[in-house]
């Protein structure tokens, strides 16, 4: 039961994360959100607020390295297309109002610590972004600065979908990156 007390706590942190930012992500609203008693805090996180946010934005990445492995065998158009439908979803149950944890945590937080972990993040999903990239007949060197661009590019198309509460930028950035990967590969 203990787990899922401490699950229920980081689930909830993912979404106020992704909702409202590092700074609006408190104990109190972790705990508001994840119905688990307050005594759960300190038992489940001695080191505080910092060791929450990681365990969150830990279990966030590792969930999108998942489903980008989904992704593996497809051409690069379809890498694209999958890694922005990712999004796409994210910003369709959240009718506008979610985005990326990692983002929010790297934008608003000022701890070192989670900075460096956030940086790995970003940097485990551009790698495996970068692999697939290859796997689907992109040449190494292009696939690497690619998949940087499509994360880049991706975040701020969330960003601006937010603000005018409309998929349409979102699609504009997603209609440029299948032209950046257009002819890469057999399975284009």
């Amino acid at each position: 039961m203990a787990r899922g007390v401490r699950d229920r706590m980081v689930q909830s942190a993912i979404a106020l994360l992704a909702k409202r930012g590092y700074q609006a992500t408190s104990f109190s609203e972790v705990l508001a959100e994840s119905a688990a008693p307050r005594g759960s805090i300190y038992h489940h996180f001695p080191e505080g607020k910092d060791q929450l946010i990681a365990a969150a934005i830990e279990v966030s990445g590792a969930r999108a390295v998942a489903l980008l492995d989904g992704l593996d065998g497809l051409g690069a158009t379809e890498i694209v297309d999958g890694f922005m439908a990712m999004w796409r979803a994210v910003l369709q149950l959240s009718t506008f109002s979610a985005g990326c944890s990692v983002l929010a945590v790297t934008v608003s937080a000022d701890s070192p610590g989670l900075l460096e972990q956030a940086a790995d993040i970003f940097r485990r999903w551009q790698a495996r972004l970068a692999e697939l990239l290859v796997g689907s007949g992109m040449p190494a060197a292009d696939a690497a600065s690619f998949a940087t661009l499509l994360i880049a590019a991706s975040e701020g198309a969330v960003v601006l979908a937010r603000a005018e509460q409309s998929f349409a930028p979102f699609d504009a950035v997603h209609a440029r990156l299948r032209d950046g990967v257009a002819g890469h590969g057999p399975n284009h």
